[in-house]
């Protein structure tokens, strides 16, 4: 019934876009050209685009630029480019008469006026956007020498990067003091990345292969559906824009033994002379070895192999049409624990995972009369996993896991001229969703009595959900109000569990306002309500493993649906003096949760398994605090960036070891991002991540009763980065960057590790990796 309510939906939606008819533009014989300056010098590869349509060029790496085949008459040409103010020109194009507008673009280096798309689902400048984004660029994770996106996610504010595991390095990322299934994470604006992809997706994804990352911190569920309590992060994979190619080779030395992490990537992107076909593609291979911190010879940061090849690719099917193809690969393999030379099963510990990912996302754009855009997009992501989660030569300890997630939807976005009492923009849109999960403990063959243990389903779970959206936003020289909620139907079932399914039905209201305090000051508040269904998990899809106990995760037979209640207040102030540009940030607040999970530690068995239930608090619990951000640059030489937060989170009544507080959540932490390029060729960074000191449960073999075990308030930590580059110029077309660094600079890492077979793995905390060097060379024709 509910996948028949949504074909219809999606069926009046392409009634309603197309009922106008289909635009009467066609490519025609008419000609835009000039340049591209600012204060003086020419801007290469910035890129022209006529609004409302899908024609579009780039500057060349002499910041002139050609456009043909526009439809004549009045257009506005927008140009933008990376460090710069956007800039809209009206023009009046006419056949047989070429038009020259030479554009000047004011510096824009703190990123004030880029264009973002997580807010509300639609492309508009960041000063527009009624809530706030913030925005991980190239440019940073390059600063930071970000390997993968989880190096690279700490660097903005609220987000804070964490290990969970000892053996495999599970991590997770945690947003505005809530754990990692609390954050929505998006591909391309796609909720496709699942819970078993989140058990190391972060770590997965290389950098070279992301655009830009945009966060939005509070509840987005209006928009976005389950699991944006905390907020969105949405993973922007690179697109064509001009010709371009680059290879990047580099080795760290990770600790006092100099452990070796060797890592390949190539980027290269093609574009057609008329702008109207391009593709990009990119490509990272990984190899490290374990690295083992205490000397006890159990690996403290696992063996890696990654492989990753992911291409992009856009046609312009007419004036007003586009298509987008993003597809990815990622072949990846990690062990932790020790004797890396002997099979699973006949090491001590042994945590490995064998990863198969594919990703897909296609995505059709259409604008109608002369503004409004409609959209298609079918998204989806296959992950085959299979896995060793065992200790002491344990045959039982083999799993494969499969899961695929669907996503299909539309919707519309158009500029209406006055709704009630102003002009306004309104977003309508459907999305249906499914995540199917089989989760299977392998036979074997027990030798003791020669019999086969047949293969168990373990978990043989699908979650479907279907939703409306609808937005409005209000809109007047100094306000923006916006009104909207998500209406969503969810259904959970589980083959393997007799007690049948969980459905639902959920009500997402949002509204947030911005008013513009003169044109340095922006407010901004926002409220939004969100849920958690009682599905599985990414740490149920984890195992801590060691000689004295196995710990795994699973959901309360009664476990109720979560429900959050999130309100947001910010006042956003840029300042120029002289040549520099500031921007400062106070975002408070203010989450409260309703039937919040929290996890009931069982005691081990005679086998020394261990189950966590996750199931409801008694009361509710509460998550406060303020994000503060500060950027500063005089210009493209010099930049610094800042981030601090201030919270706290905890239970209304006690939990487990009788306390209130959130486990694994510092009440406060932040990071620092410094630049200077005393000329174009060379470039030094320094970068730091700081982290306060919070209570992380240890169960370990040094205490006298470590079923039971005990609660430690480990101390802050910070984690200072330094990297140096130098660029020479080979020809016009290629260059060579020669770049070292250092991570971790004062080796600020943890030193009470647990140790030895019976260890706890999950006793992990602080900077990701001990003090690592690094250096590599990088050839290219734009850096």
């Amino acid at each position: 019934m509910k996948s028949i309510i949504f074909v219809a939906v999606l069926s009046l939606f392409t009634l309603l876009s197309f009922a106008e008819g289909e635009p009467k533009d066609k490519f025609t014989d008419t000609m835009l050209f000039g340049d591209v300056r600012s204060e003086g010098e020419h801007i290469p590869f910035a890129t022209i685009m006529v609004k409302g349509t899908t024609m579009g060029t780039a500057a060349d790496a002499t910041g002139h630029y050609k456009l043909v085949g526009v439809p004549a008459g009045k257009q506005e040409v927008v140009v933008s480019a990376v460090g710069y103010q956007n800039r809209a020109y009206k023009v009046d194009l006419k056949i047989g008469d070429p038009l020259t507008l030479v554009v000047e673009l004011k510096p824009d280096q703190i990123g004030l006026d880029q264009v973002v798309i997580t807010a509300d689902r639609s492309e508009k400048s960041r000063r527009e956007a009624s809530t706030i984004v913030s925005t991980i660029s190239p440019k940073l994770l390059e600063n930071t020498q970000s390997v993968t996106l989880s190096e690279g996610l700490s660097f903005t504010p609220g987000l804070r990067m964490e290990n969970n595991c000892q053996n495999c390095g599970f991590t997770q990322v945690r947003m505005n003091g809530l754990e990692g299934p609390y954050s929505q994470i998006l591909i391309n604006s796609r909720p496709v990345f699942s819970g078993l992809a989140g058990v190391y997706g972060l770590e997965l994804i290389p950098a070279n292969m992301i655009d830009r990352v945009e966060v939005v911190r509070g509840g987005g569920s209006a928009l976005y559906g389950s699991n944006a309590i905390a907020g969105t992060i949405n993973l922007i994979t690179k697109e064509p824009v001009q010709d371009t190619y680059s290879i990047n080779s580099s080795v760290g030395l990770i600790g006092d033994n100099q452990t070796a992490d060797y890592n390949l990537s190539m980027n290269g992107s093609i574009v057609s002379e008329d702008f109207r076909s391009g593709m990009s593609f990119y490509g990272f291979k990984r190899k490290r070895d374990p690295h083992d911190v205490n000397g006890d010879g159990y690996s403290e940061l696992s063996k890696l192999s990654n492989s990753t090849f992911g291409a992009s690719f856009f046609k312009r099917m007419g004036v007003r049409s586009k298509i987008n193809l993003d597809y990815f690969f990622i072949n990846e393999s990690r062990r932790g624990g020790n004797d890396f030379d002997l099979p699973n099963h006949e090491a001590d510990i042994s945590e490995a995972v064998d990863h198969e990912i594919n990703s897909a996302n296609l995505t059709f754009d259409k604008f109608m009369r002369d503004h409004d855009k409609l959209s298609f997009y079918a998204a989806m992501q296959s992950v085959n996993r299979g896995s060793y989660y065992g200790a002491e030569q344990d045959l039982t300890a083999y799993g494969h896991t499969e899961d695929l997630a669907i996503s299909v939807g539309t919707q519309y976005h158009r500029d209406v001229e006055q709704c009630l009492f102003s002009p306004s923009e309104l977003l309508l849109g459907a999305e249906m969703t499914n995540d199917a999960l089989k989760d299977q403990k392998l036979g074997y063959l027990d030798i003791t009595t020669m019999e086969h243990v047949g293969t168990t389903t373990i978990t043989d779970q699908s979650v479907s959900t279907v939703g409306f959206f609808a937005q409005n936003e209000w809109v007047t020289n100094n306000w923006r109000v916006s009104l909207g909620f998500r209406l969503e139907h969810y259904a959970i079932s589980d083959k393997a569990d007799s007690d049948g399914g969980i459905s639902g039905n959920v009500f997402s209201p949002r509204a947030s306002l911005m008013y513009n305090l003169g044109e340095k000051v922006q407010l901004r508040s926002s409220f939004a309500k969100g849920y958690r269904a009682p599905q599985i998990f990414d740490e149920d899809l984890h195992i801590e493993t060691s000689g004295a106990r196995r710990v795994t995760h699973e959901n309360d037979a009664d476990l109720e649906q979560e429900n959050s209640h999130s309100f947001t207040f910010s006042v956003d102030i840029s300042e120029t003096f002289g040549r520099w540009q500031t921007q400062f940030l106070a975002e408070g607040f203010y989450t409260v949760l309703e039937n919040p999970f929290t996890n009931e530690y069982g005691t081990p068995n005679e086998k020394g398994e261990v189950v966590y239930t996750r199931t409801n608090a008694d009361d509710g619990a509460k998550v406060q605090g303020i994000n503060f951000e500060f950027n500063a640059s005089p210009g493209a030489r010099w930049m610094f960036q800042t981030g601090f937060t201030v919270q706290k989170s905890e239970y209304d009544s006690p939990q487990e070891f009788n306390e209130k507080r959130f486990f694994r959540t510092p009440n406060n932490y932040g990071y620092l991002s410094f630049s200077y390029s005393p000329s174009e060729s060379f470039k030094a960074s320094v970068t730091g991540n700081y982290t306060g000191s919070m209570l992380v449960p240890y169960f370990g073999n040094t205490l006298a009763n470590p079923e039971v075990g005990q609660l430690n308030e480990v101390d802050s930590s910070f984690d200072l980065g330094a990297k140096i580059s130098q660029n020479f110029t080979l020809s016009n077309e290629l260059s060579l960057q020669v770049y070292a660094g250092v991570k971790n600079l004062f080796n600020d890492y943890q030193d009470d590790f647990d140790f030895g077979i019976d260890r706890d793995p999950g006793y992990v905390y602080g900077p990701l990796s001990p003090r690592t060097i690094y250096f590599g060379v990088k050839l290219g024709n734009l850096f």
